[in-house]
């Protein structure tokens, strides 16, 4: 399927639900993601306002790993359900998921059982060629390889170090290979409940300002952008070949704002600069309209392995 930064024909069905409530089984984030959210979501579930039945809708436009997304669609059958994220990559792997499952499992297991009988050498060496196969996808951006590219996307999560993606300036992928004795690379079972999860939501290649005219007055948004650098070498933002600076997370402020207007309900996460810097007010002023919590959250990706472990993050809502 062509991906497009643009709304589909598929995004604006007028008839879009989630999986009934009789779909008993619970789904997870099918990727490692840098940032992702399973850790909090004890903190972020408190905010949910579905339970007095005028939300029913929900959008999540930096979907990322979708930890959140996968919770809301385990606990609650929505009227409407919309993800986006800029990382074209990414939603092809989401729309890969949803639309041809069968052979993206395929080209899974065919990766898996290739990958786990080779020795450490031989592991390097397929490994570079799928990540060299992988960035000429990018570069040339062949149309009618998206399941190759979404098998691709889903080895190299399993196989890479850390499970993180990291693009450079050209927008190639370059994480090196992690060291996992037996990695699960085809955890089916979980693909084929995602895929039927993901039947009727709203998948979106673009920027998050395109979701704007789905939010409404019944729609609860989360939003978990690229997190503000809290030093000056925590500075690790490159899931797209984009930057995501102070003036973005300025305009993404602005967004929100816009959105309060049209009365949805709303929160947001990023790291707190005050964690080290106390004087650091930039969240505070840029939101300071908003409630704005300081939760405690665990680094897991730095370089330094001293600076990882509790921090502050911050949740931030209109309600």
């Amino acid at each position: 399927m062509q991906i497009v930064p643009t709304i589909t024909e598929k995004s604006v069905n007028t008839k879009i639900l989630c999986c009934s409530k009789s779909e008993k089984k619970i789904v997870k984030p099918f990727l490692k993601w840098a940032g992702g959210k399973s850790q909090l979501l004890h903190e972020i579930e408190k905010y949910y306002p579905f339970a007095h039945g005028n939300i029913t809708k929900y959008a999540e436009p930096f979907v990322g790993g979708g930890a959140v997304l996968f919770d809301i669609l385990n606990k609650y059958d929505l009227e409407k359900v919309y993800i986006s994220d800029i990382n074209e990559q990414l939603i092809n792997t989401y729309r890969v998921v949803c639309d041809n499952i069968n052979a993206l499992v395929e080209n899974l297991y065919i990766m898996q059982n290739e990958f786990l009988v080779l020795d450490v050498v031989g592991r390097k060496s397929y490994y570079m060629q799928k990540r060299e196969r992988f960035n000429e996808f990018n570069v040339n951006g062949d149309k009618n390889a998206a399941i190759e590219k979404a098998a691709l996307m889903i080895f190299l999560n399993k196989t890479c170090f850390n499970g993180l993606f990291r693009v450079n300036k050209k927008g190639l992928f370059n994480v090196p290979m992690g060291s996992y004795k037996n990695p699960l690379i085809c955890d089916e079972n979980n693909l084929r409940a995602v895929f039927k999860k993901l039947q009727e939501v709203t998948i979106v290649c673009g920027d998050y300002k395109e979701s704007l005219d789905f939010i409404d007055n019944n729609t609860f948004v989360y939003i978990d952008p690229p997190y503000r650098p809290i030093t000056d070498t925590a500075s690790f933002t490159a899931y797209t070949k984009n930057f995501f600076n102070d003036e973005e997370q300025i305009k993404l402020a602005e967004f929100i704002n816009k959105i309060d207007k049209k009365g949805a309900k709303i929160l947001a996460s990023n790291s707190d600069p005050k964690n080290f810097n106390v004087d650091d007010n930039f969240f505070d002023n840029i939101y300071g309209v908003y409630k704005i919590k300081r939760v405690e959250a665990t680094r897991m990706i730095n370089c330094n392995s001293k600076a990882r472990g509790k921090i502050k993050e911050l949740l931030i809502s209109n309600f």
